[in-house]
């Protein structure tokens, strides 16, 4: 069963930059395309970005676009999300999720199989 742990949350200033961890375990980490998400007014969970199981491709919300990344280590079986000039809409409960050779422009759907419980990130203005 896949395991997913995020960690990195705080509180930051307008501006400033955040970067957040998942850590991958229980199966082969190089087959799943992984997700960032967060939760959004009227939605249980807004897309936020996504790279695929090579790292290859990534894809991003238009909020988040310029703003943030998401590298990944599959050696480390771990993924990243590094934020950039954060701002105060920024702030939410950031969700890391699976999906076994998942097509990532798919990903804003959110049919993830696999969720982590979260991470705090609070973006003071």
């Amino acid at each position: 069963q896949v395991q997913l742990v995020e960690s990195g949350g705080g509180l930051v200033q307008a501006g400033g930059s955040l970067k957040l961890s998942c850590s991958f375990s229980g199966r082969t980490f190089s087959n799943y395309a992984m997700g960032w998400f967060r939760p959004a007014p009227g939605k249980e969970r807004e897309f936020v970005a996504a790279i695929n199981w090579s790292g290859c491709n990534t894809y991003y919300a238009d909020s988040v676009k310029g703003r943030f990344t998401i590298p990944r280590d599959n050696a480390l079986e771990m993924v990243y999300l590094k934020m950039n000039s954060l701002k105060p809409e920024d702030t939410a409960k950031y969700y890391c999720a699976a999906d076994y050779f998942g097509s990532i422009s798919n990903m804003p759907l959110g049919r993830m199989p696999y969720w982590g419980k979260g991470t705090l990130v609070t973006v003071s203005s």
